[in-house]
Parts: C-alpha cells; sequence; structure tokens
C-alpha cells in the first residue's frame, strides 16, 4: 500500500510538473489516503504484535 501511495504521488508530481492541476490534485488526494490508511494499518499490526507479546499469567 506504501507503494500505491509513492506511485500515485510521483503521478501528481509529473501531472503538476506538466501543468495538469486537475489530475495532480486527483493523484495527490489518492497518494494522501492510501498513505493514511497505511498509517493506520501500521500501527493496528505493531499494537497487535505488542499485546500478542505481551506475558500472560
Amino acid at each position: 500500500m506504501l507503494y500505491w501511495a509513492a506511485v500515485f504521488l510521483v503521478i501528481a508530481l509529473v501531472a503538476g510538473l506538466f501543468g495538469f492541476g486537475g489530475i495532480a490534485a486527483a493523484s495527490a488526494g489518492i497518494a494522501q489516503i492510501l498513505f493514511a490508511v497505511f498509517l493506520v494499518l501500521f500501527v493496528v499490526a505493531l499494537l497487535a504484535h505488542l499485546f500478542r507479546r505481551l506475558p500472560r499469567g
């Protein structure tokens, strides 16, 4: 997912460079959403890993 966020970021930068503002804005928005989803899933996975390793009993 982080890979796709980076891909859309590059698309947004290239589109902005060539003057395609609408495509650049849409690609940047998609990249932001994908990065936010990545961060949420990363934190959930990190917490699940930490709670799984806690000693019980």
